[in-house]
Order: C-alpha cells, then structure tokens, then sequence
C-alpha cells in the first residue's frame, strides 16, 4: 500500500484508531479526521490518538490529522485534497442505539449528512473508493439466523439503526450515479483494546473487577456476535483491497459465535476474578433480541475468517484495562 493515501474517518475513536495503525503497518499514508464528538470523553480519543502517534513514530510512517465536523464540506474537502487521497474508510458517526432515541436528529445530521459529504467530497476529489461502516443494527429483530446481506433489512428499531440503513441506500445511489465504488461493512458488536466506555463488556470488566453492581437489561437470555478489534480490522482492510472488484457492496463482519448475555457476564467474572453483582431490570427499548453474522460472502469474497474467542479477546481487553487504568 506504499502508494495509498488513505483518510480515515472516526480516527480517534476505537475503531479508527486501530485501522490507522494497521494501514500504516501496511505502508500507506494516513490522515486522521475527527470531530471528537462528545458522546464520551474527549480525553479517551485523545489517548487513543496518542497511541496512533507512537505507532506510526516507531514504524517511521507517515500520519498527520485533521479536526473537524464531517458535515463540514470544505473542511472536509481540504483534508481530501491536502492529503491527496486515493482511498476513503469512513467510520465516523454518533453512537449508541439508545441514547439515538433521545436525539434521532443529531444522529441523522451526523451519520446521514456525514456519509453524504463523505461520498460527494471523495468522488469529487477522485478517491478511488470509499469504504464505509454499517451496523448489524439494520437487520432489527429479524427472526432468521445468522443474519445475511441479503435478508430483509425494512424493519429497524432504533433511529441509529435506521441512520446506519440510510447511509447503506444513498451508498448504493452514489455509486449508481457516480461509478465510484463503495462498500458498507455490518460491523456485530465490537469488543478489544479501546473499545468506547459505554459499550458492555468494557463496562462490565471495570464494574465487577472494582467489585461494584452491574446492570443487566432483560433476563439474559438475549444474544450478540461479539466480534474482536483485530479480527475487525483485518475485515475492513480486506475490503479496502476488494472494493472496486464489486463496484457497491455489503459485507457482514462478525465473530459468528453468539454469546448470550448472561455467559458474556460469566465470562467477564471469571476474568475479572470476581463474582458479579448483577441488579436485574426491564429490557430497554432499541435494543434487538440477537445479532449473528452470515459469514459465507466476506469469508468468500474477503477471505474474512476471525480467529479470537470471546474469552481471549475479553482476556485481553482486561489486560489492557489494567495496564492503562
């Protein structure tokens, strides 16, 4: 990837940043762009940004980043040019299933508005792809299992999900319009190092190994395909690679072990050391049943195969927790 020049939307956050430093590791030039949206603390990117740093510093790469709101087209059109882009992954977006609820509007202004910048700006600027994130939010409670790209995704349940649906269909627009090829990758329930604070199973770790109650939503029987950081990332550069092979695409990218809430709590424990103490309430709305990846078209047009159990990457979440205290 010597040749790419590669902005890389959400780069400060978990994801992100960990995409940074693997298309470095690969030889391309990155440019970081940010808003630092503040969902969570400004301070949390800002350490997940100081790692990008040390690591393109130690590989000698070539890093340099931007601050800026992505709905700010010239903004966003300067990085795209300054940086001379080849190639986008856009990641950036307003988080978090329930608290969307609260505010659909800001979520639509930053997920939808966004995406669009990102897709007009890119092409404008002759990117030649943009790769985008999706949710595996969109499929909704969708009684079929494992969940495929080509299942039915009309039905969401949380405006976030339904953001997440719209930037997938004004994906496929733009390329129909366009030619520039794109693809949206369904990410299932990131977990790893950084991962953001609100999310459960780094929530959980924190709670029960500081032996203070955690919440659980619902009767535990509910489910996720909990997918680790590396085996995501390995995902989204495979489909930088494989992009413009399909013109618009969409590829599931999950762990494809469903792990129900209360063995996801079980595990935490036993990692943590601790025994969890679990206040028991209502499940919440948004939330969906299950989530669980068809993996038959990014394992056969990707090569995408995850490797990390569960409980090896909540190890190893743990690990880092506890360094970085």
């Amino acid at each position: 990837m010597d040749s790419q020049r590669v902005v890389v939307t959400g780069a400060a956050g978990f994801i992100g940043s960990h995409v940074c430093e693997a298309l470095m590791a690969r030889g391309a030039t990155v440019v970081g762009y940010d808003s630092f949206d503040p969902f969570y603390d400004r301070a949390i990117k800002e350490r997940n940004l100081g790692e990008v740093r040390a690591s393109a510093n130690a590989a000698v790469a070539d890093f340099s980043f931007v601050e800026a709101d992505l709905c700010d087209a010239t903004a966003f059109a300067k990085a795209l040019a300054d940086a001379r882009a080849t190639g986008v992954i856009h990641l950036a977006a307003k988080a978090g299933v329930r608290p969307s609820i609260e505010d659909p509007a800001g979520y639509v202004r930053a997920n939808v508005l966004g995406t669009q910048v990102v897709l007009s700006e890119s092409t404008r600027h002759g990117c030649s792809r943009v790769v985008c994130a999706s949710s595996s939010s969109v499929y909704g409670n969708n009684d079929k299992t494992p969940f495929s790209e080509e299942d039915s995704v009309e039905h969401p349940i949380s405006p976030y999900a339904a953001t997440k649906r719209a930037c997938e269909l004004i994906g496929e627009t733009h390329h129909a319009l366009t030619k520039t090829p794109v693809s949206m990758l369904r990410f299932f329930t990131v977990f790893g190092p950084r991962q953001r604070p609100d999310l459960a199973i780094g929530l959980f770790l924190r709670k029960v190994g500081a032996g203070e109650p955690i919440r659980m939503f619902g009767d535990g029987t509910t489910s996720r395909d909990y997918t680790y950081i590396d085996d995501i990332v390995a995902g989204v550069l495979a489909a930088y690679d494989k992009t413009p092979e399909f013109g618009y695409r969409i590829w599931n990218l999950g762990g494809d072990h469903p792990t129900t809430l209360a063995q996801l709590i079980e595990t935490v424990g036993a990692v943590a050391g601790r025994d969890p103490i679990v206040n028991r309430e209502p499940m919440q709305a948004g939330d969906v049943e299950r989530t669980w990846a068809d993996q038959t078209r990014s394992k056969a047009e990707l090569g995408y195969a995850p490797t990390t159990s569960i409980r090896e990457g909540i190890e190893r979440q743990w690990a880092w927790l506890t360094q970085n205290a």
